[in-house]
């Protein structure tokens, strides 16, 4: 009985000191500077969140969307007008977000901000903290938001698509609303801390006061990304190493805990292109941790390092492609000991060069959660109503979710993406982050395929939206804690099929040992192989090769139907002037033919040169008209064909001078006139 009752005590006295530790923690109070420290902060995400700590997000996406609770079905789940919604009107206002604190904005972004004023109320006063036009959140030069790392519009760079990066805390509420022309699209990313966390409210003045540690941000992100924003750790070691990897072996590198591996960098060398992209798809990178009994981490070596297919420069805070090699900086601890290993599941012997740089734990490994990475394709089947939802992760457990990298295998010509994002936190049935578009998560907009990098989002490779496209989006913090359950999907409008748009996702997020991760190894075969390029054609021509710029079928009804032959064209769109376009030209009966073309004329369409089987096909054609009309047939000559397949060669050698500069091009037919 004195056992029993001394074992009750001693069990009564672990759950009253983790209770204290759990009201501790809920009563942290966090400066300024702590929340600029934590855009920053790896080492911080591998924290297991308390109770009470939550992420999501406002945004406008389109308010149809909705599930039914007395049924258990999702209506309209797909509806795509996501630009102009908000939660209601006041007066002259519309409300675009209201949270209770304690919290901290830590993002905001549009796809198109304008003049009009939004202003920020924050712990009830009459007065905004924040009051500024829409577009000049984001011009990276307005106080107290100038800090051009933090605050910047993509169009600088090309693209498309306005991004804030700036912690905007509050004790007590926050409530954010905008005049008439604010513009079109907005996400407002917020952290709820757990009740009874202090800090302080965001103003003019608390900005000035922090100057110097929000300078300090902006120069290590404009400078040193590349570099572990943590630098050198106590205690920090380095292992190096050169091997060759035969073709089924593997290499293995063991540590001692407790510890954590804070940078893992590689290099090798490839025969070219397509050799890079079937070696960093067929290296396997493996981490297991602890006892567990399958790897946490296991990744197809590339994609862990943030980018695919191959080889694609760029620097993110986290992660990068350099002429120097690879680098990922994801804090991860262990208790007892950790396993690397790096599998070649490729034909061919394969050299790595590599560096683990780790380092003794900051504090106590209980609390802490394992680093998890793990690839898929298709790993979550859904019910049909939840179409078009694709799940970029499904875990249990208490833990952190802390972004994806996603590779795009789209084939066909046109947008892939559309589809927003949606995550599902601790058995929620309605997503508390309800996005409004692909593009749009991963911080551009308008789908526009120009290559950018940036500290928490990338466009690492596209080939113009047809193709390869590679994204990325790490949520430091914005990470979203969760206590028991998380699933995080992007909508996916084109269905997986023969020729159809194929997603391959690298998700990244920390949990607590004892978590569910349900994530199995793919084949070898599934990983490589299945970005096959279908024949391209496009107004019934079939092209040869993969000319610069989009080339597709485009519907000439909107401009006068009937007067295009099948109401349609080939349209070349993106090309410069000495770019050239193949089409395979069939010929059925060998013999003398003079040959005409019709084509179209626009103020944006170019001068062109044509070309049968490489031999110049007459002088060079003006496409300019100022509205959009078809040709007369055009000839270009007479010409002996053979029966069997012949070459049209488009070459675009200029504009006229009141073109639209743009070099477009439309083929509506070709006339084979048989001479006798």
């Amino acid at each position: 009985m004195k056992r029993t009752t001394a074992v009750l005590i001693a069990s009564l006295a672990v759950i009253l000191c983790q209770a204290v530790g759990l009201a501790v923690r809920g009563q942290e109070t966090l400066t300024y500077e702590d929340l600029v420290h934590r855009l920053t902060d790896l080492e911080r995400l591998a924290q297991l969140p308390a109770a009470g700590e939550t992420c999501a997000q406002w945004s406008s996406w389109d308010r149809r969307s909705r599930y039914d609770e007395a049924t258990g079905r999702y209506i309209d789940w797909a509806a795509n007008n996501d630009g102009p919604n908000f939660i209601r009107r006041e007066g002259d206002y519309v409300v675009m977000a209201e949270m209770e604190g304690p919290g901290c904005i830590w993002r905001i972004w549009s796809a198109l901000a304008q003049k009009g004023r939004v202003k920020i109320y924050l712990d009830g006063s009459e007065k905004p903290a924040v009051d500024l036009p829409f577009v000049n959140y984001f011009t990276g030069d307005t106080p107290p938001l100038n800090y051009p790392m933090l605050s910047y519009d993509l169009a600088e760079v090309g693209c498309r698509g306005h991004n804030l990066y700036f912690p905007i805390p509050y004790q007590k509420s926050c409530k954010i609303v905008a005049e008439k022309g604010w513009g079109r699209y907005y996400h407002f990313v917020y952290t709820t801390f757990p009740e009874g966390t202090r800090v302080p409210t965001f103003s003019m003045a608390l900005a000035k006061e922090n100057r110097a540690a929000l300078q300090r941000l902006n120069a290590f992100l404009a400078d040193r990304l590349g570099t572990d924003p943590a630098g050198d750790r106590p205690g920090q070691q380095v292992e190096r190493g050169w091997v060759v990897i035969e073709p089924g072996e593997s290499e293995a590198l063991e540590l001692e805990g407790p510890r954590a591996i804070t940078a893992l960098r590689a290099s090798m060398l490839f025969a070219g292109r397509e050799d890079e992209m079937a070696a960093l798809r067929k290296l396997v990178l493996k981490i297991t941790w602890d006892d567990q009994t399958e790897p946490a981490v296991w990744c197809p070596v590339g994609d862990f390092f943030g980018t695919a297919p191959g080889v694609n420069p760029y620097r993110s805070l986290v992660t990068g492609m350099t002429e120097n090699g690879a680098y990922a900086y994801w804090y991860m601890p262990f208790e007892r000991k950790a396993r690397i290993e790096v599998e070649n599941q490729d034909e061919v012997a394969r050299e790595l060069e590599y560096e683990v740089v780790h380092a003794p734990l900051a504090r106590p490994f209980e609390g802490l959660g394992y680093f998890h990475c793990k690839w898929h394709r298709d790993a979550h089947p859904l019910p049909e109503d939840r179409w078009p939802d694709w799940v970029m992760l499904r875990t249990e457990g208490r833990g952190r979710f802390c972004g994806v990298m996603l590779h795009v295998w789209d084939p066909r010509p046109g947008w892939w993406g559309e589809g927003d994002e949606k995550f599902f936190v601790d058995g929620e049935k309605y997503p508390s982050t309800f996005g409004t578009g692909s593009e749009d998560y991963f911080g551009y907009a308008w789908c526009n395929p120009t290559l950018f990098q940036r500290p928490f989002h990338c466009q690492t490779m596209t080939e113009n939206n047809q193709g390869h496209q590679s994204i990325l989006r790490w949520h430091i913090a914005d990470n979203v804690p969760f206590q028991k359950s998380f699933e995080a999907c992007i909508e996916k409008y084109h269905r997986t099929e023969q020729w159809g748009t194929q997603y391959a996702c690298t998700v990244c997020w920390y949990l607590a040992p004892g978590g569910v991760d349900p994530y199995e190894p793919v084949p070898v075969e599934q990983r490589h192989s299945y970005y096959v390029r279908p024949p391209l054609t496009a107004g019934g021509f079939r092209v040869l090769g993969r000319p610069n710029g989009l080339v597709r079928t485009q519907d000439m009804r909107g401009f006068a139907e009937g007067k295009w032959k099948n109401n349609d064209q080939l349209w070349w769109t993106g090309a410069r002037p000495g770019d050239r376009l193949d089409l395979l030209l069939p010929v059925k009966k060998t013999g003398t033919y003079q040959l005409s073309v019709v084509l179209t004329k626009a103020r944006d369409y170019g001068i062109v040169q044509l070309y049968i089987d490489g031999e110049k096909a007459g002088e060079p054609i003006d496409l300019y008209n100022p509205t959009v009309v078809n040709t007369e047939p055009i000839p270009i000559g007479t010409h002996e064909l053979s029966e069997g397949e012949h070459r049209l060669t488009v070459e675009i050698v200029g504009t006229n001078k009141d073109a639209v500069p743009a070099y477009m091009f439309g083929l509506d037919y070709v006339i084979f006139d048989l001479q006798q």
